[in-house]
């Protein structure tokens, strides 16, 4: 996670390190757009977005509740696709950008 975080924060001096769901993750403004979960990374792309453009053919959606469903916004890529995180980084970062 260190790795990524200093290489976000180079693209954007206001990326800071913070919490989701009590893994360590990537801020914008005070917001997470991406963080550890598990052995996952997981990444806010916005709903419908196509991740399989970036070469991933395995994902989940995040679904961290029992009683809802999964959070569709979220992707969850194994560490299979590690060598993807910082791409998938900076979409994440423009997508909340513009939110």
């Amino acid at each position: 996670m260190n790795d990524l975080f200093m290489k976000m924060k180079l693209i954007d001096d206001q990326v800071e390190m913070g919490k989701m769901m009590s893994c360590d993750g990537l801020t914008y403004h005070g917001k997470v757009f991406c963080f550890e979960y598990k052995d996952k990374m997981v990444f806010k792309l916005g709903k419908g977005y196509d991740i399989k453009k970036h070469g991933i053919e395995e994902f989940e959606y995040l679904n961290p509740f029992k009683n809802k469903g999964p959070m569709m916004a979220w992707f969850e890529v194994k560490d299979h696709y590690a060598d993807k995180y910082e791409s998938l980084a900076k979409v994440a970062l423009e997508v909340m950008k513009g939110a």
